[in-house]
């Protein structure tokens, strides 16, 4: 049981209000506002999120620029690759497609080399642009394309050897174009704000 106050008041049993008195006057309870709400008490907005994310972008000077390194890296490395093969060792090579009729095999793979650089940038950007992961699908469409490159020799020639030459040349010039445009990707990629 409860003891009274000295006044006679007891605040675990108070006085129950007789008709005609007027109520007793409550002291008001200030809002309660959750954590992290501002001064003015409204919640700040949500930054809606687009799953394209568009605030990728790139800097288009710079990555094409980048871009047309890695041509000349790639068409370098088969010029290269038929130099050594075809005439320091005499291993004739299964040739790659002639793009331009040049009937020459160093510049077929000079050429072949360029132009898969060139595509492959071309897909990229477009990934940058408009998609959310543009780095993972990239990297996974880029070991897609350069399985079949490297595999392609083998369906053309029954000569095991020449097709695995063939194949290790196409092989070094996927890795090339994959591992240098991912860096220029990742040197030119920059992230705008999103419009309100």
């Amino acid at each position: 049981m409860s003891e009274a106050t000295p006044g006679g008041y007891d605040p675990q049993n108070p006085p129950t209000r007789r008709y005609g008195q007027p109520p007793v006057p409550q002291q008001p309870q200030p809002p309660v506002i959750p954590p992290g709400t501002p001064q003015g008490g409204f919640p700040e907005p949500r930054t809606p999120v687009n799953p394209a994310d568009p605030r990728l972008a790139v800097e288009a000077g710079r990555f094409w620029a980048g871009a047309a390194a890695t041509a000349l890296v790639a068409a370098l490395i088969g010029l290269l690759g038929v130099i050594i093969f075809e005439r320091i060792f005499a291993i004739t090579l299964v040739p790659p497609p002639d793009l331009f009729g040049t009937s020459s095999r160093q510049a077929a793979w000079a050429i072949d080399g360029a132009v898969l650089a060139l595509l492959a940038a071309g897909v990229l950007h477009l990934l940058i642009l408009s998609t959310p992961r543009p780095r993972a699908f990239f990297g996974w469409l880029m070991a897609l394309v350069i399985v079949v490159i490297a595999v392609l020799p083998f369906a053309w020639s029954s000569d095991v050897t020449a097709a695995a030459l063939s194949g290790l040349i196409n092989l070094l010039i996927g890795i090339a174009v994959w591992s240098l445009l991912a860096g220029v990707a990742g040197r030119t990629i920059v992230v705008r704000p999103v419009a309100v």
